[in-house]
């Protein structure tokens, strides 16, 4: 089982804080900025960054549908990781200045990938479709700050 890496990044124009609080905002923004390959999204528990527990499902492809349970932790400033209770997968969110009145996102996602050519595929494609969700999120997240 090799590790399987998606990394996507993207500068918003708005401050590091706005943007940091409004991807923490479990019970409230986070929702709107999620596309359609989320469904049956719902905070279980807390609702704003630390001790968040939140639940959707991923759909990936057509047919890789991922039942996700996250814990999300703030490890250090401006950092946001989300911990998947149902596999190995973390996603790390990263908000840092990036000039006047500018954020860099970065937002990075990992997991044990299967074996065998299964895993060659998965390691070769999976990236690449992750990066596009996440792109798209991360438009959403632009528009919703920059308004």
């Amino acid at each position: 089982m090799a590790q399987v890496e998606a990394t996507t990044e993207r500068v918003v124009a708005a401050d590091a804080e706005t943007v940091f609080d409004t991807l923490a905002d479990y019970s409230g923004t986070r929702a709107k900025l999620l596309p359609e390959h989320f469904s049956e999204y719902e905070v279980r528990e807390g609702g704003d960054g630390e001790g968040t527990l939140v639940h959707w499902k991923l759909q990936a492809t057509s047919k890789r549908i991922r039942d996700c349970l996250l814990e999300v932790t703030e490890p250090s400033d401006g950092e946001l990781v989300e911990k998947d209770r149902n596999s190995s997968m973390v996603t790390t969110w990263r908000v840092t200045p990036a000039g006047e009145g500018k954020s860099r996102v970065v937002v990075t996602t990992v997991w044990n990938g299967a074996g065998g050519i299964g895993g060659f595929f998965e390691r070769t494609f999976a990236p690449k479709g992750l990066g596009r969700i996440y792109d798209a999120v991360l438009a959403k997240l632009a528009a919703e700050v920059e308004k």
